[in-house]
């Protein structure tokens, strides 16, 4: 049976000086659920991955994103299911980033991301952030 496979989009949403990243925590029964994230979310039919992140990050975290520049993209498997991401960073934005769905959201410094956990199709998003 092929795998499903699954784009998503999603935001690195940094704060004027560039020094924190807003993320949200999963919720526990989603996928990788307790787990923290940047938000994001699918990509619909018909958008381009920049249109479903300004989208998903309006939905999930209350903000209007003004400036994007494409961060990495990439692909992981898990036994259940394939995703490929595109990830942007987040510089500029109108609004003030909460948990709009109800879950958690905090600001973290870029140096102090390890001190959450993140699912394993994050990992080389965070060394390349911690690097910046």
């Amino acid at each position: 049976m092929e795998k499903k496979q699954v784009w998503i989009s999603a935001g690195i949403i940094l704060n004027t000086q560039q020094d924190e990243v807003f993320i949200t925590r999963r919720a526990a029964k989603a996928h990788q659920g307790g787990f923290w994230e940047f938000a994001g979310g699918k990509v619909e039919s018909g958008e381009t991955a920049e249109q479903a992140v300004i989208r998903e990050l309006d939905e999930e975290v209350g903000i209007h994103a003004t400036e994007l520049e494409h961060f990495i993209a990439l692909e992981h498997d898990y036994p259940e299911k394939s995703l490929k991401f595109d990830f942007f960073l987040v510089k500029e934005f109108d609004g003030e980033a909460y948990g709009k769905e109800g879950q958690p959201g905090e600001w973290v410094k870029l140096t102090n991301l390890r001190d959450y956990a993140f699912p394993e199709a994050n990992e080389v998003v965070l060394e390349k952030l911690m690097g910046m």
